[in-house]
């Protein structure tokens, strides 16, 4: 485990769980890298008053949003609340999203600081947006990455609602936008009602490295909002990138965040000079995040050892100068002819590897149950729900239940429901990749 730190910013840590033996000619290599940065509510304070974010508020307006007409209002009122819980000194603006993306406050293409006037003046803008017109998610993403490369801020948000699909652009396009504004600055995205494509909205946050969620109620979108909004208000640290550096010979398999939730960063690689690669991992406050990594390695005899990887976080320098390390650990491979030692499984690498198949067993039973594959649909919901009872994930046993007749959680046996509410399917797929923390002993 290393730690550095650098002077009024968060201090990380990282630190490398795994079983570093392996069986004579084993050449895969498990381990979990815990990221743990503390010390950034300090920091958060000291940095008010250099206007270190900016934020853009993007507000689905279309015609859908009037049915029910508390939608709309509650809309409003949420980002209200998102306004009220700007720091002073942060630059924001608030867009209003249809088959076009207009700007509501400030307009003329510019951000706004806030304080006392300028988030009065936001939230009576507020109180003329109206909704009409179609959804084209991809315009309201490119005018929020034109308005927040202006600013110099560390850290750059995005927070989209929508309550409906993406009907008035082309699938394409809306990739390509994701593409393109990936790296420059982090979206949470929020579906509202019942009406939205699920896959639309993860995708969304995932390729931007936000969270995603189903706030299925309107009346609860201005809980949603304030807590997201402080959420960014307690990030500090942007763009820190996990690099491992991998010997000749070895490879990355894949690498994984597992925690808070699970998203696969294996085809996000950067190559960083030889034998190594960055991945992102967006902006950090005071929080803890898990990474799964697979490292191929060359077969050795026994009494052998390696290191098969160097984990380093590292925060990108001013242009022309060098990153800054904020954290190291070493992942091995030592080879053994004790096949105790070698065949143990290292329980942070087990209770996560459980995880991942857990989200996927959910998404697989949901589309299967979509499909009509009812046998399909029973034994992957059956095995999430063992999943998530093993490895005691009870948030998301409560959502299966919603969804399956539970007979024998520890047997995985479930029949499924004849009738499913559309909202208790969808918050099940959106928080589908949430997981639950290794139990330490």
């Amino acid at each position: 485990m290393a730690n550095f730190a650098k002077p009024s910013a968060p201090r990380f840590t990282v630190e490398v769980y795994q079983n570093e033996f392996l069986p004579e000619g084993g050449s895969e290599v498990h381990a979990i890298v815990t990221v743990t940065a503390t010390g950034g509510a300090a920091a958060t304070r000291a940095a008010a008053a250099r206007g270190s974010a900016a934020v853009v508020i993007m507000v689905d307006c279309s015609g859908s949003m009037d049915h029910p007409p508390n939608k709309m209002r509650g809309a409003r009122e949420a980002t209200a609340a998102a306004i009220d819980t700007l720091r002073d000194g942060t630059s924001f603006a608030v867009i209003a999203g249809t088959h076009v993306a207009r700007e509501v406050y400030p307009g003329q293409g510019r951000l706004a600081l806030a304080d006392p006037v300028t988030r009065a003046q936001a939230k009576q803008a507020l109180q003329a947006v109206t909704a009409g017109g179609g959804t084209a998610i991809g315009t309201w993403l490119r005018l929020a990455d034109g308005l927040l490369r202006q600013s110099p801020a560390a850290i750059r948000h995005g927070i989209l609602l929508t309550d409906g699909r993406n009907e008035h652009e082309d699938p394409a396009v809306l990739r390509a936008t994701l593409d393109s504004c990936a790296g420059r600055f982090t979206c949470d995205a929020r579906g509202v009602g019942t009406d939205w494509e699920v896959k639309e909205v993860t995708g969304i946050a995932d390729a931007l490295l936000g969270s995603a969620d189903i706030v299925a109620d309107p009346a609860h979108l201005t809980e949603d909002f304030t807590r997201m909004m402080e959420n960014v208000m307690g990030k500090e640290v942007a763009d820190v990138a996990l690099r491992l550096w991998t010997p000749v010979g070895a490879e990355v398999r894949y690498v994984k965040q597992v925690a808070p939730s699970v998203l696969d960063l294996s085809d996000r690689r950067t190559e960083a000079g030889p034998r190594a690669g960055d991945y992102p991992t967006g902006s950090w406050g005071d929080e803890s995040r898990e990474y799964h990594v697979c490292v191929r390695v060359p077969a050795a005899a026994v009494g052998q050892e390696m290191l098969a990887a160097r984990a380093t976080l590292l925060l990108p320098g001013p242009a022309g100068e060098p990153p800054t390390t904020l954290g190291q650990g070493l992942v091995r491979a030592v080879w053994t002819a004790d096949p105790a030692a070698s065949t143990a499984i290292n329980p942070q690498v087990a209770h996560y590897t459980g995880q991942a198949e857990l989200a996927q067993a959910i998404q697989q039973g949901l589309e299967a149950r979509k499909l009509g594959d009812v046998d399909g649909a029973t034994a992957k919901l059956g095995r999430a729900v063992q999943l998530a009872s093993a490895s005691g994930n009870a948030d998301t046993a409560k959502l299966l239940a919603k969804v399956v007749d539970v007979v024998d959680a520890a047997a995985g046996t479930v029949r499924l429901k004849a009738r499913v509410a559309d909202a208790d399917e969808m918050t099940l797929e959106t928080r589908s990749t949430q997981t639950v923390r290794v139990k330490k002993t």
